[in-house]
């Protein structure tokens, strides 16, 4: 037997905060994990004195083949791939500059860099390679800096499973009548929090 009220609410509107409800429940479980990680390194982001670690860098030197470096047409591929191999460098290629005595490649990651500065005379060179720790790393990750293509989706998905949780939830304060004032009070106190420190306190 249906409840009295459940007769007098319209169809569509217990259909609604059903489905409200179902996926603020399931978007927050599927994406608990992601969104406990950017809540984590934002801390971490915004007081990286408090988790600075001492960097780490190695500095190596090595010889690549003189016919890859002595040519106008130098051999980028052949050069880049040598150091990734030589050194088990996993991070993205990001620069690559031919001077006339001398060739800079650079590797960028999350925390990590790696500078190789070439001889074009005798294709000698000299790799320095920094790791800047653990907390270095996710906070790279939490900015999205040098982390490639799939990170980029995963900070895009993330941020569309948040505003899709924050929505869920605003809808349900609708359908909660003995909560709905005060739920809604508390959303604009929250906003008005934000903007008065942002009129006040920001430079």
């Amino acid at each position: 037997m249906s409840h009295p009220h459940e007769r007098r609410t319209p169809l569509w509107k217990r259909r609604t905060a059903i489905a409200a409800r179902w996926l603020h429940i399931y978007l927050s479980m599927v994406s608990f994990a992601i969104l406990f990680f950017f809540a984590v390194t934002g801390i971490t982001l915004n007081h990286a004195e408090w988790f600075s670690g001492e960097a780490v860098t190695k500095q190596v030197k090595g010889k690549v083949r003189p016919e890859w470096v002595k040519p106008k047409d130098v051999a980028k591929l052949e050069i880049s791939e040598y150091l990734r191999k030589t050194h088990a460098i996993k991070s993205a290629l990001s620069d690559f500059r031919v001077d006339d005595s001398q060739i800079s490649v650079s590797y960028k990651g999350p925390g990590y860099t790696a500078d190789a500065f070439v001889d074009r005379d005798t294709g000698s060179y000299e790799l320095t390679e920094t790791r800047q720790g653990i907390v270095a790393v996710l906070n790279d990750l939490h900015k999205g800096r040098d982390t490639g293509t799939a990170w980029a989706w995963i900070i895009d998905v993330s941020a569309f499973l948040m505003t899709l949780v924050s929505l869920t939830g605003l809808i349900l304060i609708f359908f909660l009548q003995k909560r709905r004032m005060s739920g809604l009070i508390a959303v604009g106190i929250g906003a008005i929090l934000c903007w008065v420190v942002y009129l006040i306190w920001v430079p």
